[in-house]
């Protein structure tokens, strides 16, 4: 089974977690092509689709959103999910985040089959105004690879068809 995994992404801690979510993928025995969600022109060909974004400011990356817009038809007609990463804390292992507002209007249009948000990344040395001045005081990593291998194993069991009778 191939899926599809595309992702929008600033400062490169999104794309990092799309590349932990397709070696998940793989681990579980699932052909994986990943890409940037502005570089994705047709979802045809994959029997799944993941789309993640990095969170700014409760809002979710341009790029992924275009992409869930513009190919909504077929995510529709596919098992689609739908990750975001943005908090710089432990809270997305604590429990469940739900997405946020927009996040979930995109859900709903599209017939998403799930959602999860991670936790994100700043590194120091973080550019532009507002991430220099977090990157201060908030600097670090909270992506956590055994948060996203449960979380891509769940979806692995949905994905695979039922085991024949008798096989």
């Amino acid at each position: 089974m191939s899926v599809l995994i595309a992702y929008g992404s600033k400062r490169g801690g999104t794309a990092g977690l799309a590349d932990m979510v397709a070696d998940a993928f793989r681990q579980e025995g699932f052909t994986v092509d990943v890409a940037p969600a502005r570089a994705v022109r047709s979802v045809a060909g994959h029997e799944a689709v993941i789309v993640g974004g990095a969170l700014y400011a409760s809002r979710w990356h341009r790029d992924a959103k275009r992409l869930v817009r513009r190919h909504a038809g077929e995510l529709r007609g596919c098992p689609t999910y739908l990750f975001s990463s943005g908090p710089l804390d432990e809270s997305a292992v604590q429990g469940m985040i739900p997405p946020v507002k927009g996040v979930q209007a995109l859900m709903d249009e599209i017939g998403a089959r799930g959602h999860v948000t991670f936790g994100g990344r700043l590194t120091p040395d973080a550019k532009g105004f507002v991430a220099s001045k977090m990157a201060k005081q908030h600097a670090g990593d909270w992506r956590d690879p055994e948060h996203v291998r449960t979380w891509v194993a769940g979806i692995a069991t949905e994905l695979r068809p039922p085991m024949a009778k008798g096989a």
